[in-house]
């Protein structure tokens, strides 16, 4: 920062530029705190002493992972689902935004650099940051677990860094288009860990085909696994190609080929499952 430069001390920012620039900075902050970025810090393998049953035992602020009583995945099953008929559509805005796209190692991501849009879930407005994805899926329908999933990550800026998750299961089918898009980078950062700036992207070309969505309470399906996520899970199933989902086990690290986290117990949560064409 500059702000100490003879030149220009004797300019006085409004407080109103201040207060707006210090919620963006907790902003990224919080959402960088969210997920862990370095993969060397957990896999997936059952039987490392990094996987998934080890995750809470890592490091304290992890012992969500292991002890938390709201975790995801779940199982949708529809012995636990209750039918909300009278509900709206999920809220949603997207725009174009810059956006860059990493190897994590342990995932391929998509970050947006500025606005990108938000949805509306109980009078919160959050803000899409990020997407990435897991295979096979994380989330199971009736005990299926289905071939790819996509996680969009958006996080509040009330104060309370609320975090709310959409989710769309894939099944092996025709090529998703959005994938199609990102292909050339990610074919070009195979066993790499780094990032490519691929520049404006339009997340509402991620299609949330479909009115009918799961709704629950659980966590990131990744350490810190923070509690607290409010998850959308669209109920249409959507086609990706089986290269596709090749490629986005081949572009990460070995030990996580298979990114998918074991189903959590729902300990007595519900499941909404929000139809509203039944409405009328």
């Amino acid at each position: 920062m500059k702000h100490h430069s003879s030149s220009c001390s004797h300019i006085l920012f409004p407080a109103s530029v201040i207060f707006v620039l210090a919620i963006l900075l907790l902003q990224v902050q919080f959402i960088r705190s969210q997920e862990v970025e370095e993969e060397r810090e957990f896999d997936y393998m059952e039987r490392s002493e990094k996987g998934p049953q080890q995750w809470g035992k890592l490091k304290k602020e992890w012992a969500a992972c292991n002890n938390g009583g709201m975790q995801s995945p779940i199982d949708l099953s529809s012995n636990s689902v209750k039918l909300i008929p009278k509900l709206a559509e999920l809220n949603k805005t997207y725009t174009s935004s810059n956006s860059t796209i990493l190897n994590r190692g342990h995932d391929i991501a998509l970050k947006w650099a500025g606005y990108a849009g938000s949805i509306h879930i109980n009078g919160t407005e959050f803000f899409l940051q990020q997407c990435h994805w897991h295979s096979p899926s994380e989330h199971s329908v009736n005990g299926r677990r289905y071939d790819l999933e996509l996680h969009m990550l958006h996080g509040s800026q009330d104060g309370n860094n609320k975090i709310a998750v959409v989710g769309l299961l894939y099944e092996i089918g025709q090529p998703d288009p959005f994938l199609s898009k990102l292909e050339k980078y990610i074919m070009s950062m195979v066993d790499e860990e780094h990032e490519i700036k691929i520049g404006v992207i339009d997340p509402s070309e991620i299609k949330l085909d479909g009115k009918n969505y799961y709704r629950y309470m659980g966590s990131l399906t990744v350490p810190p696994c923070t509690e607290g996520v409010i998850w959308t899970i669209n109920e249409k199933i959507m086609t990706v190609s089986s290269e596709q989902v090749k490629l986005l086990r081949e572009a990460v690290h070995d030990y996580a080929e298979k990114n998918a986290r074991p189903v959590q117990p729902l300990n007595r949560r519900e499941i909404h499952l929000f139809e509203p064409n039944t409405s009328n």
